[in-house]
């Protein structure tokens, strides 16, 4: 059968369209951003429970390309690419694991941890990241003059950008805020052979020079306002959905900064309920960090008016974004799912990452916001704790590991109150015994 898909406008009063092997990311028309649309009359000839069955053999298969779990979903991404020109490290497929230990402490029975860091570069980008590279070869096959693929970025888009353009062998250029990402998100991109400029601004200022060097059509833009990033990373929520067996949780909690990610959260559940694989929507929830929080302060004046700010420096370094480009696309998703925008301070963000650590997991700051946002939504009874909820963990710890360090040494502008210092000793038994003897009494005593 025959599956479309294209480039339209997302304005209701304008829906221009252009192919998707167009060298473009606004509307000519009326400048809107655009969105991926699919051919969905197509699509709902397949039934639902065939959908099901199909993608069920192809998840984790060793079928080229389809054990991806961006691929398995080929139908729904990019239909139209020819599978030779598919860039993909096997994406996707990542775990979604019971956060029991965690849950119980905060008396949520049901809370599971969406874990996108465990991929090939360390976040949830890699699901974006291989449509966009993998279209971008389709076109340079077709005689596009594209000559390098370019990105602004806090650190994790640079990382997938550059590990996918080296697999595909496309030069890749990435503009980072100098002295704002951590050393593990620096060195990734250049082992990976990108042209790294480190620009002496913020990730809004980086975003403003690379909207202006890809009006060059031979430098193709890899940010989310290009809609072929979210049609990779809506397939994270169809993918939860389908490792609760096709059940969907009550509520999805998940960080926020450039906004893409929320937006195709919400493209992918809406796309399975219009072709009746789900019956209903969970609410989301949009986590972001109280210094940098521009739709939180909009959701404040229930999305009447968006105002940008000046971010300010948070430990959630990735998105410290002031004026995030998909604003409008994250409005109108929130808008169907119920959604909630809540904050969290530097201090509730850095002490639930550490309380989700001594429970068994290994956050990212950006992780610790959606965990920091549960909690006081539990103790607010917005969540209720009677209800499946899921937090999208978006990137690995140990991209972070200074973040964590400075938390355990207790370096912060805040007191840090997990954190677990290591014990400085003589290499004496006796001295090792009498330590323990204090230190095991002490942690009897205090509930982590």
């Amino acid at each position: 059968m025959k599956y479309r898909a294209w480039f339209q406008c997302i304005n209701n009063e304008c829906k221009t369209t252009y192919p998707l092997n167009a060298i473009i990311y606004k509307c000519d028309n009326c400048g809107s951003l655009l969105e991926v649309k699919h051919d969905m009359d197509a699509l709902s000839r397949r039934d639902a429970k065939a959908w099901m069955k199909l993608f069920e053999e192809r998840y984790k298969s060793t079928e080229w390309p389809y054990g991806s779990g961006v691929w398995g979903k080929k139908e729904w991404v990019l239909p139209e690419i020819d599978n030779n020109n598919i860039v993909s490290l096997y994406e996707g497929g990542t775990n979604l694991f019971w956060a029991e230990r965690f849950g119980k402490k905060l008396g949520l029975s049901d809370l599971w941890i969406k874990l996108c860091g465990n991929s090939h570069s360390g976040s949830f980008k890699d699901l974006g990241m291989t449509v966009l590279v993998s279209q971008v070869k389709q076109m340079i096959s077709e005689g596009a003059p594209i000559q390098a693929v370019a990105c602004a970025s806090t650190g994790d888009t640079s990382a997938a950008l550059s590990v996918y353009c080296a697999a595909a062998g496309i030069q890749s250029i990435v503009l980072l805020p100098k002295g704002k990402i951590s050393i593990a998100q620096l060195v990734q991109p250049i082992a990976n052979d990108a042209l790294v400029l480190s620009l002496d601004t913020d990730f809004d200022g980086c975003m403003k020079v690379v909207q202006e060097i890809t009006k060059d059509e031979t430098i193709y833009l890899a940010n989310s306002m290009n809609s072929l990033r979210v049609e990779g990373q809506k397939t994270v929520g169809i993918e939860i959905v389908q490792q609760f067996d096709w059940e969907i949780p009550d509520v999805i909690i998940i960080p926020g900064g450039n906004l893409g990610n929320v937006s195709a959260l919400g493209n992918g559940l809406l796309m399975m309920k219009e072709l009746g694989l789900i019956s209903r929507l969970p609410r989301i929830v949009l986590a972001q960090a109280e210094k940098a929080n521009p739709l939180y302060r909009s959701y404040l004046k229930n999305f009447e008016t968006f105002e940008p700010i000046q971010a300010e420096k948070t430990l959630a370094s990735a998105i410290q974004i002031g004026n995030p480009v998909s604003v409008q696309k994250a409005i109108r998703v929130l808008k169907q799912f119920s959604g909630i925008v809540e904050q969290a301070t530097e201090q509730e963000l850095a002490d639930a990452a550490a309380l989700g650590d001594a429970n068994g997991m290994f956050n990212c700051p950006h992780t610790g916001v959606a965990l920091a946002v549960l909690i006081k939504l539990l103790k607010s009874g917005k969540i209720d704790k009677t209800e499946r909820v899921v937090v999208i963990s978006t990137a690995h710890g140990l991209k972070f590991t200074d973040f964590k360090v400075r938390y355990h040494e207790g370096t912060l502008d805040f007191p840090c109150k997990y954190a677990n210092k290591p014990i400085e000793l003589p290499p004496r038994v006796d001295a090792v015994k009498e330590a323990l003897k204090y230190a095991l009494e002490q942690r009897r005593n205090v509930d982590v």
